[in-house]
């Protein structure tokens, strides 16, 4: 078949034979679908015309499939934000000079990394290092809480409907409506800690996230203030 010329109409046969020789052009084109009209058949009373309900079941499920890619894309591109804010917050952490610069670090720059409301991190007992260092910023805990918080066994607590607990948010505890709530294990000797990030926004955590990423970054602490322990004094 030629090619048509500028302003030039095809013709139904045009099209026809351009059909007929690339079979596969809808398959490549599923747009083009939407934009068809079934022809119309003289059916007998109380028989279905077939052709027409697939054409519009196509059609649907294209509308379907649509919907789907954008919901995928979107969830894609927040994944990614999500994972480079992370990364940032990571860097931070480790770029720390001091153990309180650390535990500055996490409680009042990771929210503003993270575009989150308020970032906390607590002990549930006080631990001599930490105490020596005059280290603020650290809430303490009764024993017992974050089993109680986050369930005996379980690492992270993800709640789309929160009230922030005022020992662990502290002052930023009713800015609190959703919040992530995950376990920090330091070393054997030091106290299990909990790192709590807290939104304004409901639903902003829930328990169908993947928690890969904050657990990465609750992992990369317990590293940080492990090596400023260890460190000499």
């Amino acid at each position: 078949m030629s090619t048509a010329r500028p302003n030039e109409t095809l013709d139904a046969a045009e099209v026809t034979e351009y059909l007929r020789r690339h079979p596969d052009f809808l398959l490549n084109h599923p747009d083009a679908v939407t934009a068809l009209m079934a022809p119309g058949r003289e059916v007998g009373e109380g028989v279905v015309d077939l052709q027409k309900v697939m054409l519009d079941r196509l059609r649907s499920e294209l509308g379907r499939l649509k919907t789907t890619q954008r919901k995928l894309i979107a969830t894609n591109r927040v994944n990614l934000q999500t994972q480079g804010r992370v990364h940032s917050a990571v860097l931070a952490m480790i770029e720390a000079p001091s153990l309180e610069h650390l535990v500055h670090t996490v409680t009042q720059d990771l929210a503003l990394i993270l575009d989150l409301d308020v970032v906390a991190f607590a002990v549930e007992a006080a631990d001599p290092k930490i105490t020596a260092g005059h280290v603020v910023g650290i809430a303490r805990l009764p024993a017992g809480t974050i089993d109680r918080l986050i369930g005996e066994g379980r690492e992270t607590r993800l709640r789309p409907e929160a009230q922030g607990e005022p020992e662990v948010f502290g002052g930023a505890a009713g800015l609190v409506r959703s919040d992530a709530l995950i376990r920090v294990k330091v070393s054997a000797e030091a106290p299990v800690g909990l790192l709590a990030f807290g939104s304004r926004r409901e639903s902003t955590f829930h328990p169908s996230q993947g928690t890969e990423l904050l657990a990465f970054l609750a992992r990369a602490l317990e590293i940080s203030v492990r090596a400023w322990l260890r460190s000499p004094a």
